[in-house]
């Protein structure tokens, strides 16, 4: 049962889909960088930074989304730190956060996100 599970896990049929450049993720109060998204779901997010975060804090923190017409959605947010580990890229760190306060935005982001990284299935041909 254990060799079937690593075949599973080791043999990938479906690729992987990369985001061509990450978003940046601000502290909203300074609007200064404080790192990346690493991934996102309706109930938090996991941050990728240069700095450890503090476990437990709550922070003020602020997307820019790129629009269509070349300008910028401005998403600010409260999130809470819950856990801060190293990443396996050295002098980086993953932190995970649980939202506080976040508007409908960030559940539209979200949303976006899910419908660009899923598999639809295609209608039947004639």
């Amino acid at each position: 049962m254990q060799g079937e599970l690593l075949i599973m896990f080791t043999d990938r049929r479906i690729e992987r889909h990369q985001l061509p450049y990450y978003l940046r993720v601000f502290n909203s109060v300074t609007d200064k960088p404080v790192g990346f998204l690493g991934n996102v779901s309706a109930d938090g997010l996991m941050l990728i930074s240069q700095l450890p975060m503090m476990v437990g804090m709550d922070f003020q923190l602020r997307l820019k989304v790129p629009t269509r017409d070349g300008g910028q959605q401005v998403i600010d947010f409260s999130a809470c730190c819950v856990w801060c580990h190293e990443d396996a890229t050295p002098l980086h760190y993953d932190a995970g956060f649980t939202l506080r306060r976040a508007p409908a935005e960030f559940g539209q982001l979200v949303l976006a996100l899910q419908q660009y990284f899923s598999f639809q299935p295609l209608p039947a041909s004639a």
